[in-house]
């Protein structure tokens, strides 16, 4: 799974620091225009993925993770595939929403891992799952951006969608689930209405739902905006591979720290460990926007890196430890859900700021949403604890 995570990571970030120059390449189109544009074809795709998520999370628990792997491996390899011969801003915008449907590969890879974990190593085993994803992330944005400029976008969408095949492929040959857990027949099972109830009851599961969906919208806020930010600090022509090392600069701090926030997690309390993350990243965000050169707009980035680097592992392990294992899949698929909403937030929110303010502007308001997703989770843990106090001093 982390062979294949790596891979998959890899490509689909590959695309990502060349998206905006891709639509300049359909015509000639106002700056505006543009930067509009790529937070729309950026965020449809998990706009679809954000309805579609539940379902293959209940198609989990019933039916096994490796299905839905295979399908939304192979899924993704033909919309990327597709995209290298589209010639209009429509028609990308168009696969990028079909490839919705088929998203989350790796957030179901990490519901796979986590099945099969004992919850007490959960978030050193997930941090660990999720270093193949920050390496292929790492990697990506390097070997796209240089692959652009030496082969073009159409050969790089190829490779791209081959490389994810050979992921899809990989599962379909080396993964044997285990299921025995979850099918024992005297094991409760859940309605979508029970599911949901329980979400809603569960002060920690809507508190760690909605932390999920600001963080997103907080991190993807600048993604597509981050080549045409790049041009801004430097006048080479190789824009899309320095845009590809400022997006590998996070996963390189990323991939340092993920196991580490993880393990800590196990020892600590997720919780705890999501509170420091979350104050670091406001932190070192609004440095960006002062930046005026791309080694510094680099610095930051390896640095948000560090601070992002383990509130996956560590949401995944609470949902891990709180919610019925007979669940489990369809929570983290709604919790998908709030991802992919926060992810196509993020890019529309971004791109409607930097064409009213200007670039800079998306790095205020990206911490901002950090604090403010510091200040609920702080304010959670803080009434959770007088509530458990309460319950001891009246027994």
């Amino acid at each position: 799974m982390w062979f294949a995570n790596f891979l998959v990571a890899a490509s689909t970030t590959m695309i990502m620091p060349f998206l905006s120059l891709y639509i300049e390449t359909f015509g000639v189109f106002s700056e505006e225009y543009v930067q509009r544009w790529a937070g729309f074809v950026f965020g449809i795709t998990f706009l679809t993925a954000f309805f579609v998520s539940p379902l293959w999370g209940r198609f989990g628990d019933k039916r096994g993770y490796k299905p839905i792997l295979m399908i939304t491996g192979y899924g993704i390899a033909t919309s990327i595939f597709l995209m290298g011969f589209i010639r209009s801003v429509e028609g990308l915008f168009i696969l990028r929403l079909l490839m919705g449907a088929v998203t989350g590969f790796i957030p179901t890879s990490l519901a796979l891992i986590s099945s099969q974990t004992p919850k007490k190593i959960a978030g050193k085993t997930l941090g660990t799952l999720q270093m193949g994803t920050v390496s292929g992330g790492l990697l990506g944005p390097l070997m796209g951006g240089f692959m652009a400029d030496l082969f073009g976008f159409q050969y790089t969408f190829i490779i791209t969608s081959i490389a994810i095949a050979i992921a899809a492929t990989i599962v379909a040959i080396g993964i044997k689930e285990n299921r025995e857990k979850k099918v024992q027949k005297n094991q409760q099972t859940f309605t979508r209405k029970e599911v949901l109830g329980h979400i809603f009851n569960h002060r920690g599961l809507m508190t760690i739902m909605f932390i999920t969906l600001l963080v997103q919208v907080a991190s993807l806020s600048i993604q597509p905006l981050l080549a045409l930010y790049v041009n801004e600090l430097t006048n080479s022509s190789n824009i899309a591979f320095l845009a590809g090392v400022a997006f590998s600069a996070a996963g390189f701090g990323n991939l340092l720290t993920t196991r580490a926030w993880g393990k800590l997690g196990d020892s600590i309390g997720y919780e705890r460990v999501l509170l420091i993350l979350l104050l670091f990243a406001a932190l070192v965000f609004i440095p960006k926007a002062f930046v005026t050169s791309l080694w510094q707009l680099i610095l930051f980035r390896f640095l948000f890196g560090i601070a992002i680097g383990g509130i996956i592992p560590c949401v995944t392990a609470y949902i891990r430890q709180v919610a019925p294992a007979s669940m489990q899949g369809e929570v983290l698929g709604y919790n998908m859900s709030f991802r992919f909403l926060g992810n196509v937030i993020g890019p529309v929110m971004g791109g409607i700021f930097a064409g009213f303010f200007g670039i800079s502007s998306v790095f205020f308001i990206t911490s901002a949403l950090f604090l403010l997703t510091f200040v609920i989770l702080w304010w959670n843990v803080k009434k959770s604890t007088s509530i458990i106090r309460s319950e001891k001093r009246n027994s």
